[in-house]
């Protein structure tokens, strides 16, 4: 899931039982995302392909990290379907599915694109793809953040396309999606190196308009941002049970419809509040059609391990 934010990071320990369940989360978060790339098919509602890829990680011993993100065209992130939502595929759509799962709180989180009964978009899928193997290639201990991205950059730009610019790839560490260090998609001159026990999101995104995206409406998707006593018995309520069931990751109203039903005006009044943020739908400027991919890569002592491949 992307990121906007570039921080710098500290080392991290990860033991047996950490790497165990990184591995788990990785390969329960490539199958939903291979579930999804069979599901998406024109007439057919994306509300459906997310609670289908959200349930086989449930089913399947993992939790959720993240709802899923099926962004089309030129939207690269940050929109889930919520309960109402009847919108089905089209013939020609561009569509990134991006799917995490955790175990333990131990996070995978990966992403594909995928091409609606046409093949106009092959070349800009490819891009995205390409600098994804190239990036993954040289991210291992010692190498900087820096490097990554003007791999990705070199490798997108020679096939005719740009990449994204302000958005990037993250570290994660346990319970914490965005956690220290960003990867950027382009070289930024960060020196800033990676060392062993990292947990990295590698997400090339590729496009043919101007290569950078701005924030648009709400799409669904929020987190909790601060803890504070609510008048309003109904919100409390609601907040109460988001702290608990959702913890400190990402959260969308499809979920808290189960919690409390048609929760999208108590989820208006917590957002007024301040408690929680939402995400905004993230556009290319100039309208330009947006592909994807993303891995997640356990950074050992020689070439990383891909868990999500």
């Amino acid at each position: 899931m992307a990121l906007f934010l570039k921080r710098r990071s500290k080392m991290y320990l990860l033991d047996e039982h950490g790497q165990d369940c990184i591995r788990k989360a990785g390969r329960l978060s490539s199958e939903a995302r291979e579930l999804g790339r069979s599901l998406v098919a024109e007439g057919v509602r994306l509300r459906d392909v997310a609670e289908n890829m959200e349930l086989h990680i449930l089913e399947h011993g993992g939790k959720l990290a993240f709802p899923v993100n099926i962004s089309l065209n030129d939207v690269a992130a940050h929109f889930t379907p919520n309960t109402a939502d009847e919108t089905v595929f089209k013939s020609g759509d561009l569509v990134k599915l991006d799917v995490g799962a955790h175990v333990d709180g131990y996070l995978g989180d990966t992403a594909t694109t995928v091409e609606v009964g046409t093949r106009n978009w092959q070349t800009l899928i490819q891009a995205s793809e390409g600098a994804l193997q190239q990036a993954l290639e040289v991210a291992q201990d010692g190498i900087s953040v820096g490097t990554i991205g003007g791999v990705v950059e070199r490798s997108i730009k020679g096939t005719g396309f740009r990449p994204v610019v302000n958005l990037s790839g993250h570290e994660m560490k346990r319970y914490n999606l965005h956690a220290g260090l960003s990867v950027p998609n382009y070289d930024d001159g960060s020196l800033t190196k990676l060392t062993r026990n990292m947990l990295l999101a590698v997400e090339p995104f590729a496009t043919n308009g101007q290569g950078q995206v701005s924030n648009g409406r709400s799409g669904n998707i929020y987190r909790v941002l601060r803890d504070r006593p609510l008048k309003d018995p109904e919100a409390e309520r609601l907040f109460q049970l988001i702290k608990q069931e959702f913890t400190t990751l990402p959260f969308c109203e499809r979920w808290c419809d189960r919690l409390q039903p048609d929760s999208g005006a108590t989820l208006r009044i917590l957002h007024r509040h301040g408690v929680i943020s939402t995400y905004p739908i993230l556009s290319e400027n100039k309208q330009g059609m947006v592909s994807q991919a993303e891995h997640t890569i356990l950074i050992g002592s020689g070439r990383g391990e891909i868990t999500t491949a």
